[in-house]
């Protein structure tokens, strides 16, 4: 009898695969679960498992065709099914001057434990993983590893630097490189091949089957893929492809690719409502950056929070003298653009004080003389770190997002703080994370392993995410006031300066010399009254002033 096999459902909203390899021709016998094709979607390269047995009478595909889930691949004749089934009772063994499995006489066999694992080298492919809300594509910097070289899981193969930071990218396999497909300078995108990989992978189980007079070994299929059954259990089965965590796409939603819908999601775009330039309406990234796009334009002409400002062209600069160009980095753009919206959609207000931190800083140096020896400094921002989330506790409004769109405040239960860290290569945030449960030691031993790690271009996307509220201090540099920008979509950020000595009157006919911190607190005013403001920075300052009752 003819039977049909099609090709099955091969995940969610992947309505098509590319034939990279045909593992089956017309004649050749198949079994349940032989694999029959080698196939590549969207996702991952996988095999195709047959559910059906027979002799193949007709091939309907081949390497190269792009076949939709449902379409006929091939036709067997169940009819001619080679039984090759194991029993407790009974066994097999192959003809070595034939391709056709047999069964063995009715000659009794047993079944021992598995003695060992059949391997087979496995070209695998490592993709450039995501990297981050929003990002694309990275500019490769270093590759790490070349051909002939073994690597380990999670060794560093390249670096990377995208629109956040300059990073490392860990293995996710282990094995021997055999092809580098990427070269320092080139721009990566997310989901490329990076490395191929050759891996060893357990492909099947080899298990010894006795005879009562001889023992007698079952050995693997030929080329054509003519497999030897495996007792139920011992087979491994092909998984299902890991999709990212998605809602449930339902019947009728627009068709798009897992990564095209998580994208249309993060950037606030209905995939429903966007046009579809391929085949059948089919949604492509391209067609959600040209929506979106497009929904930006129309709402600054209809008086958006965008300044709509049309831009100038520059001067010809050689006509006054000699000029040099360099190319802005990735982290360099992407502050400028990031900065130019919070600016642009933020309404800004500064407030200013004076911390008086005399005894502070008297306190703070007796506390390093006696941690000399654990070299472990304290310093005064992992001291406002502490401040400022027993200042957030009080003001819950500072640990707090603004979604305008939906008209609704987001007030965070978390206590993450940034702390800006000044590299050759721009300005970094890192987010030390669950401050409120930290020790002031604690503190300042991740803000120091941080801040070098950004130094270092070690930083992890994990540790640039998650923020709540930021602390920029130049007191380093110098300066007495500046104007810090909130770090969207945070609503305050904290400025600090250089602590100078100043006269004090005293209230008894004396000018002392105190030392005063200057502290400069910028704040989103649509969710920040200026009395909440300084009602904010007034704690923070009163808890510079008193340490002991900090400590």
């Amino acid at each position: 009898m003819a039977t049909e096999f099609k090709l099955p459902e091969l995940g969610e909203n992947i309505e098509a695969a590319d034939v990279v390899a045909v593992l089956v021709s017309e004649g050749d016998t198949v079994i349940k679960d032989q694999a029959i094709l080698e196939i590549e979607t969207d996702k991952a390269t996988i095999e195709v498992p047959s559910t059906v047995e027979g002799k193949i009478t007709n091939l309907l595909i081949k390497v190269g065709d792009k076949v939709k889930v449902g379409a006929t691949i091939l036709i067997v004749d169940e009819g001619k099914i080679v039984e090759s089934k194991i029993k407790s009772e009974s066994g097999i063994k192959k003809d070595n001057k034939t391709s056709e499995v047999k069964t063995e006489p009715e000659v009794e066999y047993k079944a021992t434990p598995i003695t060992k694992s059949l391997f087979k080298k496995e070209i695998v492919d490592f993709y450039l993983p995501e990297l981050g809300e929003n990002i694309e594509a990275a500019d490769v910097l270093n590759v790490l590893v070349k051909v002939g070289d073994v690597i380990e899981v999670d060794q560093a193969i390249l670096e990377i630097e995208t629109d956040k930071a300059t990073i490392e990218v860990p293995s996710s396999v282990a094995g021997k490189v055999v092809e580098v497909l990427i070269k320092s300078g080139d721009k990566a995108k997310v989901g490329q091949v990076i490395i191929k990989v050759e891996a060893a992978d357990v492909e099947s189980v080899e298990t010894k089957i006795e005879n009562k007079d001889e023992a007698k070994e079952t050995t693997r299929q030929s080329a054509k893929k003519e497999t030897v059954p495996i007792p139920t259990g011992e087979r491994p089965s092909i998984q299902p492809m890991e999709l990212d965590d998605q809602p449930p796409i339902l019947k009728g939603a627009a068709p798009a690719a897992p990564s095209v819908r998580r994208i249309a999601r993060e950037i606030g775009v209905d995939i429903n409502k966007v046009p579809g330039s391929g085949s059948n309406g089919r949604i492509s990234m391209d067609d959600v950056k040209a929506y979106s796009k497009k929904l930006h334009e129309s709402y600054a002409k209809g008086g958006g929070t965008g300044l709509n400002i049309k831009s100038e062209s520059l001067p010809d600069f050689t006509k006054f003298g000699v000029i040099k160009k360099t190319e802005m980095t990735n982290i360099r753009k992407k502050t400028a653009d990031h900065l130019s919206y919070a600016w642009a959609s933020i309404p800004h207000v500064t407030q200013f004080d004076k911390a008086d931190i005399t005894l502070l800083e008297k306190t703070r140096k007796e506390l390093n003389k006696e941690n000399e020896k654990s070299g472990t400094k304290l310093t005064v921002t992992a001291i406002l770190v502490k401040i400022i989330v027993e200042a957030l506790k009080e003001f819950p409004q500072f640990n707090s997002s603004i979604d305008m769109e939906k008209k609704e405040i987001i007030y965070k239960e978390y206590f993450n703080l940034g702390v800006a860290v000044d590299t050759d290569f721009g300005l970094i945030v890192p987010v030390i994370k669950n401050v409120d449960k930290k020790s002031l030691t604690e503190i300042s031993v991740e803000m120091n392993a941080l801040a070098e790690k950004a130094r270092n271009k070690k930083i992890g996307l994990d540790d640039l995410q998650g923020g709540c509220f930021t602390i920029s201090n130049l007191g380093g540099i110098g300066g007495t006031y500046f104007t810090p920008i909130v770090n969207s979509p945070e609503v305050a950020i904290l400025g600090v300066s250089r602590g100078a000595l100043e006269p004090v009157w005293n209230g008894f006919g004396v000018f002392e010399p105190r030392l005063l911190l200057p502290l400069s607190l910028s704040y989103d005013h649509r969710i920040i009254d200026g009395a909440d403001a300084i009602r904010f920075l007034r704690f923070v300052v009163e808890a510079l002033e008193q340490p002991l009752r900090l400590l």
